[in-house]
């Protein structure tokens, strides 16, 4: 999903609360409803009925000064339109709530056929980190690019746990890439002939039946804004951090489950249930998203995986897991399991596509950072300001971010 920056345009600035939860819209029992689908669009339903989306079309205006030209995505929560700002000519990403009022850049109410909604004014993004990786054949940024990346994202996450939040939904989808500084600049015509225009969907009913005034008659294909991850280069690199629907303060609530895709769940939320979530877990998720960033393959692998393959995976690679009964931490993953496994995911595959490859000595701090921070007790993982003076962060990523905050 291609989302607007929501936080963290200047990840040392965090200026927008972000909310502790996200309520659903609960729907009425028993009382099947009609699901209205554009023909050509994902299996996302996007509901239009009361407590619903409100139906938005090309064209509209909203708040006197925003315009729709085009569709950026959907989320569970909300719809993203690319709208032009009328006073500043700037773009603007224009989300519109079904529930929760978070403070951004500007926030004002609709009402429509299927009640009132929130809108959420922000700055717009280019892509995520999964749509570039997505938009590839090979599925690699340049070393350059993703080192600058994890620095960043690494800043942000250290800043926000020094406010007491736990991010909770780390994860490449939610890492967008921000959009060049001349963006604004396109005039709307300009922007269809440089992207495409909005190309309508028709919506038809499943049942056949005509489709009611609370429902748009058209569905939005949304604007492809990217590239692949190997074309974006150094100064295109900035990143903002996105999607706090998860977040959390644990000093505030308790949080025992984990949404986070299976592939970077923290351990803990399996086998202690019981027992709140914390910093700790967003430790384990941010290194399985950086290794996903740095390499061509995720750390853990499947489409389909079970818990029971996961946990698997997880031993094979960092070893035993701790005993109830025992207060030692369990014997150390082999370094060459993960050496093996850094020269097919990072080195073998960048050989084959002619890309500048890692030394032995960034390598090797590369992998004792990672597997500091993925031990399967949350209390033996280091806080992100540990990670952030880490060897490999101080020596080559924030080198990397320096030159983009200072090209010349």
């Amino acid at each position: 999903m291609r989302k607007p920056c929501l936080l963290l345009t200047q990840p040392l600035h965090l200026t927008v609360p972000f909310p502790h939860r996200l309520p659903l819209i609960a729907s009425q029992p028993f009382l099947p409803r009609p699901i209205y689908r554009a023909s050509s669009l994902t299996s996302h339903k996007e509901t239009y009925e009361a407590g619903g989306y409100h139906p938005v079309k090309i064209g509209d205006y909203f708040y006197h000064r925003y315009r729709v030209v085009h569709k950026l995505g959907h989320g569970t929560y909300s719809t993203i339109w690319l709208a032009r700002e009328e006073v500043s000519n700037r773009y603007v990403a224009l989300k519109i709530y079904r529930d929760l009022i978070p403070t951004i850049s500007d926030i004002f109410n609709i009402k429509g056929p299927n009640g009132y909604h929130t809108c959420l004014v922000t700055r717009p993004a280019r892509m995520s980190l999964s749509d570039a990786k997505n938009g590839s054949w090979i599925s690699l940024f340049q070393l350059e690019v993703s080192r600058a990346i994890v620095a960043q994202l690494m800043i942000a996450i250290q800043y926000i746990h020094s406010q007491g939040i736990v991010h909770g939904d780390l994860h490449r989808g939610n890492i967008l890439l921000r959009l060049c500084r001349d963006f604004d600049e396109l005039s709307t015509e300009m922007l269809y002939e440089k992207y495409g225009e909005p190309v309508p969907e028709l919506v038809n009913r499943l049942d056949g039946r005509e489709i009611p005034p609370e429902v748009p008659q058209h569905g939005v294909i949304p604007i492809w804004l990217g590239a692949a991850s190997e074309n974006v280069a150094l100064p295109e690199a900035t990143i903002c951090l996105s999607d706090f629907g998860e977040a959390f303060c644990p000093t505030q609530e308790r949080k025992f489950k984990s949404h986070t895709p299976l592939l970077v769940r923290p351990p803990e939320a399996r086998f202690e249930p019981t027992r709140p979530l914390t910093f700790s877990s967003d430790i384990w998720t941010l290194a399985c998203t950086i290794w996903n960033i740095m390499g061509q393959r995720t750390l853990f692998e499947g489409l389909l995986t079970n818990d029971d393959d996961m946990t698997s995976q997880q031993v094979d690679l960092l070893g035993p897991l701790p005993s109830d009964k025992s207060t030692q931490q369990p014997p150390a993953s082999s370094t060459q399991a993960w050496e093996d496994r850094f020269e097919t995911h990072m080195q073998q595959s960048r050989i084959r596509e002619g890309m500048l490859l890692f030394e032995s000595r960034e390598r090797d701090a590369f992998i004792s950072m990672l597997r500091s921070m993925l031990r399967f007790r949350p209390e033996d993982r280091p806080s992100a300001q540990q990670v952030f003076e880490s060897e490999w962060m101080v020596k080559w990523a924030l080198p990397e971010y320096e030159k983009i905050r200072s090209p010349n």
